[in-house]
C-alpha cells in the first residue's frame, strides 16, 4: 500500500466529502436565495412616512430640480469659454473645478461605496457568500482597475490616431515644399524621417528648457527668450509651407489627447451612478426618502456637471459634440427618476434581488468615480506646473478641494 492510499482516508474524512457533496446544492440554493423578489422580513418599517400622492409630487419636482441643476452646472464651463472670467485657463475655474472634484471624490467614498456595502451585507441576504467576503470593497477595486485599463486603452487609440494625422499632415508639407524646390533640413539629434523639424540651438534650447525646467527657472520660464525662440522658430517653419514645429507643441498635443480621453470616462463613470441614483429615488414611496435626496442629488449634479463640462472644454470639441455630451450629461439622473417612478408599482427595494443589483453598481459607480477625481481630476491638476508655480493658486485650491468633497459628505447626514 502506498503512503497516498494510507494518507487519503485522514484528508477525504467523511465530513469533508459530505460538505464537497453538498457544495453545489448548497450555491445554488444561496444563489437562488438572492436573487428573491420576496420582500425581506428583516428590512426597515417604513411604511409610517409612505405617501404614494405626496412622493409623485416631489418626484415631478425633484426631476425638474435635477435637470436644471445638471444643465447650469455643465453649460457655465462650456459657454463661459468665451466669457473672459469663466475660461478654462484662469485661476477661478481651476480653483471651482477642485470643489468639483471633491464632489466627486466625497460621492464616490462617503455615498456609493458605504451604501454599496450596506446592501450586500444586508441580513436579509443569504450569509454565505455574502457575508463572508467584502464584495462592495473588492468590486469597486476592479471597477477602478477596469477604467484605468479603459483610460490607458482610449489614450493609445487617440494617440496612434493623432500621430497618423501628423504623419498625412508632414507628408503633404513634404510634396508642398518639394514641389516649391524646398529642402527640409533635419534637426540635429532627431532620427530621420521625421518629416520637416526646426532647426538652429534656439529652437533646440525652448525644446529642452519646456521639457526639463523644474523649479523656480521652470516657472519663470525666461518668458522674453521663449518669445524670441518662437519667433525665429515660427518664421523658419513658416518658409517651409506652414511646417509648424515650435518644440513644445507635443505636450499640448499630448495634453489635448488626455482631456478628449478624461472627458468621455469621466461621463461614463457620471452617467452609471446618475442613472442609479436617479433609479433610488423614482422607487422611493416615502416623501422622508426623497427630501433629503432632492436637495443633495441638485447640488451634486451641479458640481458633477461642473467638472464634466470643464473636461469637455478643454478637450475642444465642436459644438454639437459638446452639446451632445452636455445633454446626456443633463438627461441621465432624471431620466433614472421617471424610469423607477414607472416601475414603482412592481418593483419591491427591499428585495434581495434588488440589493445585490443595487449593491454591484453602487460599487462599479464608486470605484469609477473615485479613479476619476483622484487621478484625471486631483492628480492631472494638483501636479501640474500650473500648480507648482503659483502658490496663492496652490491655497485656493486645496482650500476648495477640501471644502467640496467636506461639504458632499456632510451630505450623508441627511441623504
Amino acid at each position: 500500500m502506498s503512503v497516498l492510499e494510507e494518507l487519503m482516508p485522514l484528508i477525504y474524512s467523511e465530513g469533508l466529502k459530505t460538505k464537497i457533496e453538498t457544495l453545489p446544492g448548497s450555491f445554488l440554493r444561496n444563489l437562488s436565495e438572492s436573487m428573491s423578489s420576496d420582500s425581506c422580513n428583516d428590512s426597515p418599517d417604513l411604511e409610517s412616512c409612505r405617501d404614494e400622492k405626496a412622493a409623485l409630487i416631489l418626484k415631478v419636482v425633484a426631476i425638474a430640480a435635477i435637470l436644471i441643476a445638471g444643465i447650469i452646472g455643465v453649460a457655465i464651463p462650456l459657454i463661459g469659454k468665451k466669457r473672459r472670467f469663466l475660461r478654462t485657463d484662469t485661476n477661478l475655474f481651476f480653483a471651482a473645478k477642485a470643489f468639483a472634484a471633491g464632489v466627486i471624490l466625497a460621492t464616490g467614498f462617503v455615498h456609493m461605496l458605504p451604501d454599496a456595502t450596506s446592501a450586500l451585507s444586508n441580513p436579509c441576504l443569504p450569509k454565505n457568500p455574502w457575508s463572508k467576503f467584502p464584495f462592495s470593497g473588492f468590486i469597486a477595486m476592479m471597477a477602478a482597475l477596469g477604467t484605468l485599463l479603459a483610460d490607458f486603452l482610449s489614450t493609445q487609440y487617440y494617440e496612434r490616431k493623432h500621430e497618423k494625422q501628423i504623419q498625412a499632415v508632414r507628408v503633404d508639407a513634404v510634396d508642398l515644399a518639394s514641389e516649391a524646390g524646398i529642402v527640409s533640413v533635419p534637426a540635429a539629434g532627431k532620427e530621420e524621417g521625421g518629416g520637416i523639424h526646426i532647426v538652429g540651438m534656439h529652437a533646440h534650447a525652448a525644446q529642452h528648457r519646456h521639457n526639463h525646467a523644474s523649479g523656480q527657472e521652470g516657472c519663470e520660464g525666461n518668458v522674453s527668450e521663449r518669445l524670441d525662440d518662437y519667433s525665429h522658430t515660427h518664421s523658419h517653419s513658416h518658409s517651409h509651407s506652414h511646417s509648424h514645429s515650435h518644440g513644445f507643441g507635443d505636450d499640448e498635443d499630448e495634453s489635448g489627447i488626455r482631456h478628449v480621453v478624461v472627458s468621455q470616462v469621466l461621463e461614463l463613470g457620471i452617467i452609471s451612478h446618475s442613472i442609479i441614483i436617479g433609479l433610488s429615488l423614482g422607487v422611493s414611496q416615502s416623501p422622508c426618502t426623497i427630501r433629503p435626496l432632492l436637495g443633495a442629488l441638485s447640488f451634486h449634479q451641479f458640481f458633477e456637471g461642473f467638472a464634466l463640462g470643464g473636461c469637455i472644454s478643454q478637450a475642444k470639441f465642436g459644438n454639437l459634440h459638446s452639446t451632445v455630451m452636455a445633454c446626456f450629461f443633463a438627461v441621465t439622473a432624471p431620466l433614472g427618476v421617471g424610469i423607477g417612478t414607472g416601475i414603482s408599482k412592481f418593483y419591491n427595494p427591499n428585495s434581495p434581488r434588488a440589493l445585490v443589483v443595487e449593491g454591484i453598481l453602487d460599487s462599479i459607480s464608486a470605484g469609477i468615480l473615485v479613479y476619476m477625481a483622484l487621478v484625471d481630476l486631483i492628480a492631472a491638476d494638483f501636479l501640474s506646473k500650473r500648480m507648482r508655480c503659483n502658490t496663492r493658486l496652490q491655497v485656493v485650491s486645496y482650500i476648495a478641494l477640501f471644502l467640496g468633497a467636506g461639504l458632499m459628505a456632510s451630505l450623508a447626514a441627511w441623504a
